[in-house]
């Protein structure tokens, strides 16, 4: 099982990313998915997440109206859409997956009990 995030990069406030966390080794629509972010000297927090039998989605309330989480079955890959983007948004983003429980606030509150995590990919907002 490996997860590989990407799309991260340096972007002014107000700009947009797209992130997105390639599945490899199981079926991405089995499992919830979640967008977790790091920033520096501050814990992990849940960003989004997204169901696995109806997709049913959860954000954050710092996410709320400006990202947008989707799934392509095809490309076995979950995408994180972030739009008007604030210097706040600045963190390691990361997607991990859970094989259980279905996408809720209880994914993005207790973060550490997800199953696999990938590595991040580093966002940046700044003019």
């Amino acid at each position: 099982v490996q997860l590989q995030a990407s799309g991260g990069g340096l972007v002014q406030p107000g700009g947009s990313l797209k992130l997105s966390c390639r599945a490899s080794g199981f079926a991405s629509d089995y499992w919830t998915i979640g967008w977790f972010r790091q920033a520096p000297g501050k814990e992990r927090e849940g960003v989004s997440c997204i169901s696995a039998n109806d997709d049913s989605t959860y954000y954050a309330e710092s996410a709320k109206g400006r990202f947008t989480i989707a799934r392509d079955n095809a490309k076995n890959t979950v995408y994180l859409q972030m739009n008007d983007l604030k210097p706040e948004d600045t963190a390691v983003y990361y997607c991990a997956t859970d094989f259980e429980k279905p996408c809720s606030s209880t994914i993005l509150q207790y973060y550490y009990q997800m199953d696999y995590w990938g590595k991040g990919t580093q966002v940046t907002v700044s003019s």
